[in-house]
Formats: structure tokens, C-alpha cells, sequence
């Protein structure tokens, strides 16, 4: 264990740092929530980080994304995070994978043998298909739904997609749909209870462009992502059983993790 890693080792111990250490998560998508994950991960302890984007840092991030700031305007996003993570943890194994997730480019993240995904895009076949290929594989996702056009970061949480019934998220009640056509019963999400907010300026270009602010999207990651299922996950290994490759958590987390087998 080393230096930096001691505050974290008095409220966990010693074997919940080495957990950390050992476990292998993929972030899909480093926008706010994204890189707001990948960081706290990072801070966190865990070792082993695959970066997914395919976006390059542009001036209009700098109001929420954690990798924007304004000498790195330009770059792709995983080399940006990569940048921030190696200035706090020189050390650490952490992948960029500058590319899209889609149906038909999907192998290069299971091949890297994640024990956990987090799911911070927002085109929906790929959510889809991700959470199908998960179930598939046996891996846990967590799936993050809409963030955008909301000002209250009190109202996001963390349960089964099923939760989401009435919460106003566009994105939700489709996702709701759409899984259980395809067999997925079950599909651990953040999402938010407020109605979104209607943007009072156009949208620029013309482009449909959701309304965001610096305090909920890092906040969907903060109080949900890594506080509930991953470091639960890591941290108190008496709660889960490893059955059939896959990692189930017992208890009142049981519903906020994707436990289906089925594929799409």
C-alpha cells in the first residue's frame, strides 16, 4: 500500500484498498458523468481503468467535464483524462481507447475483461447494446440516464431501471421499453427524479443541445456510481457471491445490479 493510499485504508482497511487495487473497470463515455467517475476511481484506489471516447474536448465542456479545461481544447477526451489521472496516480494502468461502442465494434472491451462497466453515453443503441452484451458476458453495468436540463443533484439515485417509472427521463422510458424487449429484466441505473428543465436560450446551430451545469452530472457519479455497487462490490465481499461469472450483490443492492444472463 502505498503513501496516498493511507486515509482511504483507515475507513476501509488494508484488504479493501487491495480490492480496489486488483479490480478492472471500463468507463464508457467521458463526458460529465464519465470523467467525474474516472476520476473518483482513480482517487479511490482502483487500479485498472479502461477510458472509452471518441469525442475531443471542445470549449462548451468547461462549464461540467472534469477533463476540460482550456490548455487541453482539442485534444480527445481520453487523452486528456489519461493527462489528469497520471498527474494524480503516475503509477496506475489506465487504457485510452479512443473509439465509439457500437454493435459492431463492441469486442475490444469485453476482451479487456472488465469486472465492471460504467455506462456514461447517451446514444441509445449503443446503452442497448451494452447492456445486452453484459448480460451476456456476465459483467455488471451500471447504466447513467439523462443528467441534462436538471439543477438538482439531491434528486438523482441509484436502483433498478424499473424505479424510473414516472421520473419524466425521456431516455428512461425508453430504455424501460426497449430492455424489456429484450429480455433483460433487470438494469442497475443513476437517474434522476426532477422534471427536466426547458432550455430558455436556443439551441445553438439549430441542434437539439441539452441545458447542463457544473454540479449534477459530477454528482450523479459522486453520490451513486462509486458509492453504491462498485465500492460496495470491492469492499465488502461478504455481500456477494462470484457464480457463473457473475458478481450479485445480496441484500437491499440486489435490484441495483444487471443479474440477467440473457442476451439481446
Amino acid at each position: 500500500m502505498q503513501n496516498w493510499q493511507k486515509r482511504t485504508a483507515l475507513l476501509i482497511g488494508e484488504d479493501g484498498v487491495g480490492r480496489l487495487e486488483r479490480a478492472r473497470v471500463a468507463i464508457l463515455g467521458l463526458g460529465g458523468v464519465g470523467s467525474a467517475a474516472a476520476e473518483a476511481l482513480c482517487r479511490a484506489g482502483v487500479g485498472h481503468l479502461l477510458l472509452i471516447d471518441h469525442d475531443t474536448v471542445d470549449e462548451t465542456n468547461l462549464n461540467r467535464q472534469l477533463v476540460a479545461t482550456r490548455p487541453v481544447i482539442g485534444m480527445p477526451k481520453t487523452q486528456a483524462a489519461l493527462l489528469r489521472l497520471r498527474a494524480i496516480r503516475p503509477d496506475g494502468d489506465f487504457m485510452p481507447a479512443e473509439q465509439f461502442y457500437l454493435p459492431d465494434n463492441s469486442t475490444f472491451l469485453f476482451e479487456w475483461q472488465p469486472d465492471y462497466v460504467i455506462d456514461a453515453i447517451d446514444t441509445v443503441t449503443a446503452k442497448l447494446h451494452l447492456a445486452g452484451a453484459c448480460a451476456a458476458h456476465g459483467v455488471p453495468l451500471l447504466m447513467c440516464l439523462g443528467t441534462g436540463n436538471r439543477l438538482d443533484p439531491s434528486a438523482l439515485r441509484a436502483g433498478d431501471i424499473a424505479d424510473t417509472a414516472g421520473c419524466g427521463c425521456g431516455l428512461a422510458r425508453v430504455m424501460r421499453r426497449e430492455l424489456r424487449r429484450r429480455g433483460i429484466g433487470r438494469q442497475a441505473v443513476v437517474f434522476s427524479t426532477e422534471e427536466p428543465s426547458k432550455s430558455v436560450c436556443p439551441s445553438e446551430h439549430g441542434r437539439h443541445a441539452p441545458g447542463s451545469i457544473a454540479f449534477v452530472p459530477p454528482a450523479a457519479n459522486g453520490s451513486c456510481i462509486t458509492s453504491a455497487p462498485i465500492m460496495t462490490a470491492w469492499l465488502v465481499p461478504q455481500g456477494f457471491v462470484r457464480s457463473a461469472g457473475q458478481v450479485k450483490p445480496s441484500g437491499r443492492l440486489s435490484k441495483a445490479w444487471n443479474t440477467s444472463s440473457q442476451g439481446i
